[in-house]
């Protein structure tokens, strides 16, 4: 499978929907916060001869005044000592270039160590502190998803997948994330934003996968259907990227990208998926994937993959060459 791009996906979450990650994790910005006069602005900055490039750089006014401010949030998917060091970096050189107070956020994401990582960087001697650069740090694997389960907040909903879980309430966490999601409204494209976190950081194996619908299937009808609702339109949208993959980028390349994404879906609903079934899966043409594609909720157990793939696999190319995920 596919190496996950944490930079991508985190920076994509981020510039959709900013504010509501502002107010999530730091509600005393919001106070002076001119929401309207947000802007992303040219990340790329300069240390000597050195390029940095920073994730999110924001300028915005301070409500009900002219001046403005930058907020600058940066994500990090492991751990690094030097971390508070590199951000002082980008916080002089931010400061530099647009001669504006900055507002420092560190997002860190990775999944140890536990312990608290120290929001500052110091520079002292015995007698005489140099300086002392803090920044806000929100670190996940510290925070209980239990006390944003009920935020209607989209960030809560994506970032839920990361933060503590106990081994039991994986499922849980899946459902509450989904159930948030239908509640907010937010249309296709930014539901998935959303549901590319829960699938990439949440991938549930198959006794996980049962909970999960158990606990689906407990819930009161419309909460149940909006979800199962929800789900379904993810499956047209995977057909309408192999659709359209196929005609602007080739076939061949096409029914790669549909490959990856019937797999992914499949290794979401059933855990991971050993190597005969994707061998299988290889097989199978852009035609026959998008097809799977629009089968995956009718199908409710490996088994019923594998009956699926012996009904439908004969009538793959057999001298094709498998293509590697």
């Amino acid at each position: 499978m596919r190496k996950i791009d944490h930079d991508k996906l985190f920076k994509e979450l981020l510039t959709t929907f900013f504010v509501e990650f502002i107010e999530l994790f730091v509600p005393g910005v919001v106070r002076y916060l001119d929401q309207a006069s947000i802007e992303f602005v040219d990340k790329e900055l300069y240390t000597g001869d050195k390029k940095l490039e920073a994730d999110i750089v924001v300028k915005a006014r301070f409500k009900g005044k002219k001046s403005f401010f930058l907020i600058h949030t940066e994500s990090q998917a492991q751990y690094q000592a030097e971390f508070p060091r590199r951000l002082f970096r980008y916080f002089a050189a931010l400061h530099d270039k647009f001669g504006l107070p900055v507002y420092p956020i560190a997002l860190l994401s990775y999944g140890s160590p536990v312990k608290p990582h120290k929001p500052q960087y110091l520079v002292k001697f015995t007698d005489l502190e140099v300086l002392r650069f803090n920044f806000m740090a929100v670190q996940l694997n510290r925070l209980n998803w239990r006390r944003y389960a009920k935020n209607a907040n989209p960030v809560a909903a994506a970032l839920m997948a990361k933060m503590n879980i106990a081994p039991g309430d994986r499922a849980q966490v899946k459902l509450e994330c989904l159930r948030m999601l239908t509640t907010l409204s937010l249309g296709p494209p930014k539901e998935r934003i959303i549901s590319g976190f829960v699938d990439t950081y949440l991938r549930l194996n198959p006794d996980e996968t049962k909970q999960y619908e158990t606990k689906r299937s407990n819930l009161s009808e419309p909460e149940r259907e909006a979800i199962m609702e929800m789900e379904t339109s993810w499956s047209r949208e995977g057909r309408r990227i192999g659709r359209k993959e196929g005609r602007q980028e080739g076939l061949q390349e096409g029914r790669q990208r549909m490959l990856v994404l019937v797999s992914t879906l499949l290794t979401s609903r059933f855990g991971a998926l050993d190597r005969s079934l994707l061998d299988r899966l290889q097989s199978l043409k852009i035609e026959q994937l998008t097809e799977l594609g629009t089968k995956l909720l009718e199908l409710s157990s490996i088994a019923d993959l594998d009956l699926w793939l012996t009904k439908n696999c004969v009538k793959a190319t057999k001298s094709s060459k498998p293509t590697q995920l």
